[in-house]
């Protein structure tokens, strides 16, 4: 079997891609994988495992710009490279998971009646995903409340998002213990802004660890700072004498992001559709601060699904202060019941095997196929 497999623009896409490979791996032997992406896409630093073509194709900008001229020649341009290229290797399935990068090897594949199917991550579907929707054989959506915004003509199939292995295999208890929660610390506060960073996130945090961290040193607060901040939060906690408190630990980046999430009590971040995906799957409450700076607000529209269910509290980043984050933490971490009934709402919207239904559906697909 052979599989292309495409993604790209952030890694909410990529690593979806990624997981939904790992899963095809697992129930076929003798499979070949290659992931298509753009010359100087994210993809090139995230996707170590398979080999890689490249199709030059860019997005459209949502602004008069010149810039739309040249995407239009490279949508043209990238379909036909895109057909060669499929006609050439005959993969047995395309699978995309949004973004500009996979248009061209998803749009080509349904063309040529090549078994096609798109993922969805976000709670709205994107433009990629809302353009091929009629064309491919299948779409799969994260959120069950996604299904109403394809046309009906759409197959539109609920599985969830299948996530990296490492968090099938995380144990929460030997985590716990290892880092004394329980035992020293009451509880745990896990919070990060993304692997770059986020400024704001930062210093309201910072603040947090200065007011509810040293009243509560039975709760340990571990907050990432991302690549770029690390320095300048590094040293700003030290004069705010911050250092001096065992109970608050700043890093650069969580290496263990599966054991510190699923040892949290409560998460502060971002809303992302993919680490949505994992706070619902280990059951972990969270306080959501929607990026502001994503395409048609995708952020605070899947954390208004969270927060619906009861699984998150929701704080708008123009909304944030230092009162309103304290209050908000400590509504969750002192209130044991409240903290029960997040993490129980958090688990009801997770689908544990997301890829089993992924991959019955594909193999379907292909296998009614070859019959035609």
């Amino acid at each position: 079997m052979k599989l292309f497999i495409s993604g790209g623009g952030t890694a909410g896409h990529i690593n979806p891609a990624l997981a939904i490979a790992s899963e095809i791996e697992k129930r076929q032997k003798d499979i070949e994988v290659y992931y298509v992406g753009t010359p100087k896409g994210m993809e090139n630093k995230l996707v170590k495992k398979y080999p890689m073509y490249h199709i030059q194709i860019q997005g459209i900008k949502r602004s008069l710009s010149l810039e739309n001229i040249k995407t239009a020649y490279y949508t043209a341009t990238s379909f036909i490279k895109a057909k060669k290229l499929l006609k050439r290797e005959k993969p047995d399935l395309v699978v995309g998971t949004g973004g500009y990068a996979c248009w061209p090897i998803v749009s080509a594949a349904a063309s040529l009646g090549i078994p096609s199917a798109l993922h969805e991550s976000n709670s709205i579907p994107g433009f990629v995903v809302k353009n091929l929707q009629k064309k491919v054989d299948v779409v799969f959506v994260n959120f069950e409340a996604t299904k109403k915004l394809f046309d009906k003509k759409a197959n539109v199939v609920h599985v969830g998002t299948p996530l990296r292995p490492d968090f099938e295999t995380v144990n929460r208890e030997k985590t716990r213990k290892d880092m004394e929660i329980g035992s020293k610390y009451r509880a745990m506060i896990l919070s990060f802004g993304g692997s770059l960073g986020a400024n704001r996130i930062n210093d309201e945090v910072l603040g947090l660890m200065n007011t509810y961290g040293r009243e509560n040193p039975d709760v340990l607060l571990i907050h990432s700072t991302g690549s770029r901040h690390f320095a300048e939060v590094s040293q700003k906690a030290k004069e705010m004498g911050l250092s001096e408190l065992p109970n608050v630990r700043i890093l650069e980046y969580i290496s263990d992001m599966p054991e510190k999430m699923s040892a949290a009590d409560l998460v502060i971040c971002r809303s992302g559709a993919l680490t949505l995906s994992e706070l619902a799957y280990l059951g972990v409450p969270s306080i959501l601060i929607p990026s502001p700076n994503v395409t048609d607000d995708q952020q605070y529209k899947n954390a208004k699904l969270f927060a619906e269910d009861g699984a998150a509290i929701v704080i708008r980043e123009g909304e944030l202060d230092g009162d309103t984050l304290y209050k908000s933490v400590s509504s969750v971490v002192d209130d044991e019941k409240m903290m029960e009934d997040m993490r129980r709402a958090a688990l009801k919207l997770a689908i544990p095997d997301s890829g089993d239904r992924i991959c019955k559906c594909l193999f379907k697909i292909i296998e009614d196929k070859k019959k035609k």
